[in-house]
């Protein structure tokens, strides 16, 4: 007869079981969130680092005025939404109340027809939403620039050319830089639309990007380097 104590091989096997299941399912979750992290880490130095682009010597004025920003740390040339081609990235907004940053949630970006000036991948995008009902439709569903929401190309320095100067009314300012040189890159027909799959993976719960940008009903420490980036003078 088994006493109270002792276990089954049965029982036994059963735990090595449900342990190695537990083990797998917590390394699936490491990943997911090392991914989405990654995300966050990469936006940090896309910003950091367009910001510091000589070539754009009015994105501070604009950024400063801006209600959010929308960093695609890696943009590829006629992406798509499927295919691992197009781009991903994050979307953060000011507090109204405070001006403090809030915490991101993670867009998709695509087109058959981004136009590069000079065909080749765009590593680094950094759209400024300057209204907002710019910001609102993102928040609202997927976007497609130039119908739903009008986009500029950020003005570059002396001896670029550079479209017109966008009026402060314009929704989307982009800047866009690659291998450290600015390109001329025309974001018409360009798709954006929330990926509240990675969100949730980030957060560890169902969330819709509203919820994080503009209802600040999470937080992750994860991201507070790329918050703290924002808020520098």
């Amino acid at each position: 007869m088994t006493g109270p104590n002792r276990s089954t091989p049965r029982a036994a096997l059963l735990r090595v079981a449900l342990g190695v299941l537990f083990a797998g399912l917590l390394a699936t979750a490491n990943a997911r969130a090392s991914e989405q992290q990654n995300i966050v880490d990469q936006a940090r130095i896309a910003f950091d680092e367009v910001r510091g682009d000589a070539n754009f010597t009015s994105f501070a004025s604009y950024f400063a005025r801006a209600k959010a920003v929308l960093i695609m740390p890696s943009l590829v040339k006629g992406g798509f939404f499927l295919g691992g081609e197009g781009g991903r990235g994050v979307l953060l907004a000011r507090t109204a109340e405070t001006g403090a940053w809030g915490y991101p949630a993670f867009y998709l970006m695509g087109s058959a027809s981004i136009g590069l000036q000079f065909g080749a991948q765009v590593s680094q995008v950094v759209f400024l939403i300057m209204t907002d009902g710019g910001l609102e439709k993102l928040l609202s569903g997927s976007v497609t620039l130039g119908v739903d929401a009008n986009v500029a190309v950020g003005p570059v320095g002396a001896g670029i050319e550079a479209g017109s100067t966008p009026n402060i009314d314009v929704d989307f300012i982009s800047f866009a830089r690659t291998k450290g040189a600015f390109i001329g890159v025309s974001f018409e027909g360009a798709v954006l639309k929330p990926d509240d799959a990675w969100t949730e993976a980030y957060y560890g719960k169902p969330l819709s990007a509203a919820a994080v940008v503009a209802e600040h009903r999470a937080g992750n420490a994860g991201a507070e380097t790329l918050r703290q980036l924002l808020a520098a003078p």
